[in-house]
């Protein structure tokens, strides 16, 4: 049986690995754009420069679903800190200047622990946020879903799993770091699970 493709408009092969484990109950062909042809260009990364996550992924998911002609999905996300005023936000993968040669994740969490230097535990409260933008074919009406999960910025990395800021947010509901959970922990709680988990609903209650 030849199942309808939906692609995934991310690159991220950490995203790629939690959005795979959210769809896998579809009866769906989860495609990503290296797969149908799509290579990174210098366009793409004119992308995720907007000031909200939907506006972000919303973008994204146009940008690919007319290139593949497929429906597709794609998603922004980002951690905020309150005492930093919601920073880095939308900012979040481009919120440190990245020396050459050093990791992009590790000098982010780099300048999210220099900014946030001797603050107590009160003002290291933060939240993942996630945005997912649905789109069947041009010109059809957006769906979109959010999800958050709250926690705090540790004062060190904890963990080596996950990717971005996990090792830094210790979620108030696994009692411990993303960086230190297992993929299935972190995905029955994250922002990004219960966005796909909204998004695989919604698909299975209205087949492609």
């Amino acid at each position: 049986m030849i199942l309808p493709k939906l692609l995934i408009a991310t690159r991220n092969p950490g995203k790629r690995r939690e959005i795979l484990q959210f769809l896998a109950e579809l009866s769906l062909e989860i495609v990503f754009p290296d797969d149908v042809g799509i290579y990174e260009s210098p366009q793409e990364l004119k992308l995720e420069i907007g000031s909200t996550f939907e506006g972000n992924a919303l973008e994204k998911a146009e940008f690919f679903q007319k290139r593949s002609r497929l429906p597709t999905v794609a998603e922004d996300s980002g951690i905020e800190v309150l005492s930093l005023g919601g920073a880095p936000g939308v900012r979040s993968r481009r919120f440190a200047i990245v020396p050459p040669g050093q990791d992009e994740a590790e000098a982010n969490n780099r300048e999210l622990l220099r900014r946030l230097a001797g603050a107590p535990p009160d003002r290291r409260g933060a939240r993942y946020r996630s945005v997912a933008v649905f789109i069947k074919k041009l010109g059809a009406l957006p769906q979109v879903f959010e999800g958050s999960c709250q926690g705090r910025i540790t004062t060190e990395p904890q963990g080596t799993g996950g990717f971005g800021y996990d090792p830094l947010f210790h979620s108030h509901d696994l009692k411990k770091t993303f960086g230190a959970a297992t993929l299935e922990e972190k995905n029955a709680v994250s922002h990004r699970g219960k966005a796909f988990c909204a998004l695989a609903k919604w698909l299975a209650e209205n087949p492609l």
